[in-house]
Formats: C-alpha cells, sequence, structure tokens
C-alpha cells in the first residue's frame, strides 16, 4: 500500500551517533540542546522568537494562557481541523465558537469569522488545515480592525508561505507540531513562535510550572501555575537532526503537490481546491473534493493506494454540544474532500500511478 501517512527519519548514521552523545551525556532534561534547536527553527522559518515545547498542543495552551483566556470568554475556531485545536480551548474554560469554512477549500471563511465576532471574543483560531493556507488577506484585516488577536494553528503547515515568506513571523502567535506523522518529527514535540519577544519571557514560565529557571530553583517564587510542556534534549537532538533534511522533505511534498494540481485537472468528479492570494501550501496532504467519496477510496483501496478523510470533524463531540450551530458550507465540503498520498515517500513513479488509477474512474 502507498500510505497516507509516513515519518520520515534521518538516516541511522546520522541519527544514531547523536542520540547516543545525549543519551549517555549525563544530561537528557532541558538544556542547550533545547536552546541550539530553538536557534536553528527560529532561522528556519525566519523568527528568532521561538520556545520548544513537548507538542503542538502545548503551544496552543500556552498562546490562550498569555491572553488570559478562560470562563465567559469566546474564542472562534473551526470544526475542520484535529481534535487538540478545539479541545485546548476547552480546558481554559472559554467557549468554541464555531465559524463556517469557505466550501472550496474548507478553510474558515473570513466573512463567517465576522459574523460571529461578540464583545467575548477574544481571539480567532486559524487552522492552516493539511498545508493550505487561510486567506490571511483578510484575516489580518479582521485582527486588526476588531483588536483580537490570531492564533495560527499551522499543525500541518511547516514550510507554508504566505506573502513569500514561510508561516511562522505573521501573526501574534504561530503553532507547531512535531509529532510523529508531520513534515517534520522530534518522535513528538512542538514549537511557538511569537510577534512579540517580550511575551517570551512568561510563556517560558509557563512551560515549566511557573519557575523562572534564570533564578535559582531554591529562590524561584511561582506567582502563577504552569505546566510541564518543556521539550527534552532527547527530541531536541532529534530535531536538530531531522532539521538537516526539512527543505529536501518539505520540497518534495510540494513537488507532488503542485505535479497532482496539474494532472488531476479536468477528470470527472474531481475537484480541485484554490489556493488563496499570497498564499503557498506545503501540501502536508493532498486535499481535493471527488463525488462518491466511498466508492472513490475503495477503488483505490483496491489498487494499493490510500486514500482518506483522516480527521473527523470537531464539532460532533459532546464536549461542544454548548457550541452547537449551523454549518452548511463545511457539511458540503466535508461530504466530499479526501486525501491522497503526497508526501516525501511518494516517487514519480507512485504519483503517475495514482493519477492513472483515479483517471479510470470509480
Amino acid at each position: 500500500m502507498i500510505p497516507l501517512v509516513k515519518p520520515y527519519i534521518a538516516p541511522r548514521d546520522e541519527m544514531m551517533p547523536q542520540l547516543e552523545k545525549i543519551l549517555y551525556s549525563g544530561y537528557i532534561a532541558a538544556g542547550e540542546t533545547v536552546d541550539e534547536f530553538e536557534q536553528k527553527f527560529g532561522e528556519y522559518i525566519g523568527n528568532k522568537n521561538i520556545l520548544a515545547l513537548n507538542s503542538g498542543t502545548a503551544a496552543l495552551h500556552i498562546a490562550l494562557l498569555l491572553m488570559n483566556i478562560g470562563p465567559g470568554d469566546e474564542v472562534i475556531s473551526t470544526a475542520m481541523t484535529a481534535e487538540p485545536t478545539n479541545t485546548t480551548i476547552a480546558i481554559t474554560g472559554a467557549k468554541v465558537v464555531w465559524a463556517d469554512v469557505d466550501v472550496r477549500t474548507g478553510l474558515l471563511d473570513p466573512n463567517a469569522v465576522r459574523e460571529k465576532i461578540t464583545e467575548h471574543t477574544k481571539a480567532i483560531m486559524l487552522v492552516h488545515y493539511a498545508g493550505m493556507v487561510c486567506d490571511m488577506n483578510e484575516f489580518n484585516k479582521i485582527s486588526k480592525e476588531y483588536n483580537i488577536p490570531i492564533i495560527e494553528d499551522t499543525a500541518h503547515a511547516l514550510g507554508s508561505r504566505y506573502n513569500g515568506k514561510l508561516v511562522g513571523a505573521n501573526s501574534r502567535y504561530t503553532c507547531f507540531s512535531f509529532q510523529a506523522i508531520k513534515h517534520m518529527t522530534t518522535v513528538d514535540g512542538g514549537a511557538i513562535s511569537f510577534t512579540d519577544e517580550s511575551e517570551m519571557v512568561e510563556a517560558r514560565k509557563l512551560r515549566w510550572f511557573g519557575l523562572d529557571k534564570k533564578v535559582s530553583r531554591l529562590n524561584n517564587d511561582i506567582k502563577r501555575a504552569g505546566y510541564k510542556y518543556g521539550m527534552n534534549n532527547v527530541n531536541a537532538m532529534i530535531g536538530l537532526v531531522q532539521m538537516e533534511h526539512v527543505r529536501d522533505i518539505i520540497n518534495r511534498h510540494i513537488e507532488n503537490g503542485k505535479y497532482y494540481d496539474r494532472a488531476l485537472q479536468g477528470i470527472p468528479g474531481v475537484e480541485l481546491i484554490p489556493y488563496y492570494s499570497n498564499t503557498e501550501p506545503s501540501y502536508w496532504l493532498y486535499t481535493m473534493k471527488v463525488e462518491n467519496r466511498d466508492e472513490f477510496c475503495k477503488m483505490l483501496q483496491e489498487h494499493g493506494i490510500t486514500a482518506s478523510q483522516l480527521h473527523h470533524r470537531s464539532d460532533t463531540h459532546s464536549v461542544f454540544e454548548q457550541s452547537k450551530c449551523e454549518l452548511p458550507a463545511l457539511d458540503d465540503f466535508y461530504s466530499k474532500f479526501v486525501h491522497i498520498p503526497c508526501g516525501w515517500w511518494v516517487s514519480d513513479e507512485d504519483r503517475e500511478y495514482i493519477v492513472d488509477i483515479i483517471k479510470r474512474g470509480w
């Protein structure tokens, strides 16, 4: 089977000596290796204001905590995402307010978001789903007009671009995931980037129980309880080795995605997704809409190709009962969208084979 997702791990002769160096160094907790990873990752995305964490979920939570979001507040979000985007909002006690998607793309619709803004709205959570970037031209206008911060959930979008620059330096907070199957994995991990360097002081405390690591633990005074959200040196070393390959890996995703953009045009039953002005996807997954999706997936499965929706829409979960509302565009999009293999492991021959099978019909 050609898989839909597959972790990339750097070659053994590169990875293992570096891992052994850390594992037997006598210091495997958060230390200089984490600092080095933060610096290298910041150089890659073009934003030095980086904190490395143990998950993308931790990044989302820290962003919400820094805005003091809690009971009585509202965060506008999308149901078209993996669960942590919205369960993280729920654990703050704030209400998730669903806005509908653009039926063409499955990404949050700026007009739908405008309709959901109230005096209780404290943030807008944007998800660059499957590597496709939201309509940032419009969302930046909304953020400025209403003075509402944006959190960009870029768990799927490492290497995507807005205005020619890698995502990570546009909004107040950008949250990354290095979970097992993402573009780049540290086995598990995440990061948050900031446009305002001054916010990092409080964020550093929140990621380590509320302690100030620049002060001796014996002399610390916790003023606000934090969490155990820091990355350790082992995951950071994995990340440092992985960073040597991240450009090649993401470029391969992009090459495959652009191939599909060309090769799948005009096929009956297939609707390709447009990308917004000034955005460039990194194609973590290749997303399109098809008629008779179940038959489509079954047909590809019979030919050794994995295809699926991968994620279940979040608004069906009981935890979000109070947020229920009509989302007609999402209903339409969700009934048709599907992902096909697009990653670094998909060879030229594989992608040509996938297109050929799709062209035969289902």
